[in-house]
Order: structure tokens, then sequence, then C-alpha cells
């Protein structure tokens, strides 16, 4: 097959192999995850979007004493502005929830969400982070300056052929096109006409985002191993990016509830909800969506509810009850293994990958 795996992404990147980590923010994603992949060769991303600003100084502090490969960090490209119009309603629904866990009642008062993108974006720069990627948009036209002019790559994840424009138009160094098929939160800009994102496939979008722009593509969305790895390459991407599968590495920090409920599951599992955040995303369907769907309540938009729902998720990760935690994942969960470590997942699709190719 006319296809090689040093292809123009790792030049760019300056990375041994076309794989990327996705940014998996809010646990999953550690320090040691991130610099396992970059030493493996891939390029290790710490999903940060959660993160107050020292304590993501501090942490790719971290990852340097780890490995001296390039990494990215992630973060969404929004503000956290709240949405208080139907909070009154949401915590009486959520107080039911609450109860089942010997949480406090909380009362209809305005849920604030803190907003530190301004100054992550500040740790990134001051920080000298090689690579920084974006969900949800791409970054303002003053911080792609400011990033550009201290040599950091930019990478923004798109959902549709349109976004993917708008990013190569605003200077994007590479774009991540990713299908209905990749867990947690996708990038999708815009959800106010489409409350459930941007669902088109990988298999349909990496092509039709290929034929359209300039800059390399990453393929995300239900890729597992070699096999989708040549796959996406066959497809015209240069490379692609992987969370699920790593979710259940060793270095993975993703609840032993969470990672033994992914292991459990199958094809069929997942379902796409906006009930724990406000946004869409992708993850195994446990009791929370089940109840919450039943109330026909509305959840409230990001990051409102996001920030509404998180007393139930951590006192669920405490009392390691998977039912009330939102277990994002993708759709191949029949290819997840148990106790492999992060740089073994890497070289293991490299060299399925070759063996296919070579």
């Amino acid at each position: 097959m006319n296809m090689k795996l040093d292809t123009e992404l790792c030049h760019i990147f300056n990375i041994r192999y076309p794989i990327f980590l996705a940014g998996m923010a809010g646990g999953p994603g550690t320090v040691s995850l991130t610099a396992a992949v970059s030493n493996a060769g891939g390029l290790g991303t710490l999903g940060a979007a959660y993160m107050e600003p020292e304590a993501l100084r501090s942490a790719i502090r971290d990852i340097r004493k780890l490995t001296n490969a390039p990494f990215g960090v992630n973060l969404f490209a929004i503000r956290a502005t709240d949405d208080n119009t139907r909070t009154e309603e949401v915590q009486r629904g959520l107080n039911d929830i609450r109860n089942k866990f010997g949480l406090p009642q909380v009362a209809g008062e305005a849920v604030r969400t803190p907003d530190h993108f301004e100054q992550q974006f500040t740790v990134v720069l001051e920080e000298k982070v090689p690579i920084i990627s974006t969900a949800f948009g791409v970054l303002p036209a003053h911080m792609i300056e400011q990033a550009k002019a201290g040599g950091i790559r930019i990478v923004t994840m798109v959902t549709t052929v349109n976004e993917a424009l708008l990013a190569e138009q605003a200077g994007c160094d590479a774009i991540v096109a990713q299908g209905s098929e990749a867990g947690g939160h996708r990038g999708t800009f815009d959800i106010s006409n489409r409350p459930m994102g941007a669902n088109i496939g990988t298999m349909a979008l990496v092509p039709q985002i290929v034929d359209r722009v300039h800059v390399p593509v990453i393929a995300a969305g239900g890729i597992m191993d070699g096999r989708g790895l040549v796959a996406a390459l066959a497809l015209g991407a240069q490379g692609v990016q992987m969370g699920t599968r790593f979710l259940t590495s060793v270095e993975s920090g993703a609840h032993i509830s969470y990672q033994q409920k992914l292991l459990a599951s199958t094809e069929e599992s997942t379902v796409i909800t906006n009930v724990f955040s406000g946004r869409p995303a992708r993850g195994v369907a446990n009791e929370f969506i089940e109840v919450w769907d039943k109330s026909g309540l509305e959840p409230l938009p990001f990051p409102t509810q996001n920030t509404a729902t998180r007393d139930i998720r951590t006192a669920a990760a405490k009392q390691n009850n998977p039912d009330y935690m939102s277990l994002w994942a993708g759709q191949g969960l029949r290819m997840l293994t148990s106790g492999q470590s992060a740089e073994s997942i890497v070289q293991e699709t490299i060299n399925q990958a070759q063996t296919i190719l070579y």
C-alpha cells in the first residue's frame, strides 16, 4: 500500500508516530498518561479545561520532568458563562438524586462556574507548551497571534467541514476531524440549533474535510488500533487521535469503577447525552441518564449543568457507584484491554499498522 506512517504531521509536530492522545479533561487524562504517550513517540495531550491556572502550571512542569518530547494542552475555546434562568427547576430535580447519596439539598440560588480560560491560556504561553488544542471552537484571533508569536502549534477539533474551514482560515496548524463515534464531548462549535451536536461518522467526515482543507487532518472517533490508523490514512488523514483506548491503561486517571464499567461494555453501550454537562457527549448509558430522561427536564446549558451536577458525580465516585458518574467513552469498547501501559498501546498500534502497510 502506498501509505507511510512518517507523515507530514509527524514532521510538523516533531513526533515519531502519527498518534495523538485526546485531551481528556476531568480526571482520566493525567500527567503520567500525557508523558507516557509522548515518550512512546506520539503526542501526549493534557485535558486541562477544568483545571485552575496554577494547577495547570504545576501539571505542565510535572510533564516536563517525565518527558523531553513534545506534548500539548487542550482547552475549551469558550468563556464559562452561566445561564441560571431555569436553575431552581433543575436543582429540584437534582435534589431527588442527591437524596440517594445523602447530599445536602440545593435551593435555586445561581450556579457560578469559574472562568479560567484567559488565565489558562496565559499559563500555556508562559510555560512555552509546544502545542495547544481546542474544543468547541477556535482560539480568538489575538490568542492565535500570541501563540504563533511564541512558536506554539495550534490544533482545533471539528465535527463538520464548515468548522474545518473556519479553523484553517483562523490559522490552525492541524485539524482533528471528530466523528460521532468519539467518546466524551466532541468539538461542535455551535449547538444552538443542534442540541446533540453534529453527528457525522468518522468514515464520512474525514475524507470530506481532507478534500477541502490544506492543513493536516487527524482522524478521531472509534479508532482503537493499527487497523483504525491505516483506515484513517487511507481516507487521507495524516494521523489519528485516540482517547477511549487509553482509559483503561495503567496511567489512566479514570476511576476504577469507571474502568470496570467500560471493560464490561460493548459497541451498543454508549449514548449521546447532554444531561451531565449541558453539552452533548458520548458515554456509557447508566441510571443517571435514565432517571433524568424520564423526568422530562431539559438540562441547563453548558457549563451551568456541569457545575450543578458535580456534587452528585463526586459523591458517586467516592461511593464507587458508576451509575451516577459520567462514563465518557467512544464506540470501540470491545477493543479495550486492562492493565496495559500507554507505551505498549502506542507500540502495538504502530506494529499492527506496519504489518498491514508493509
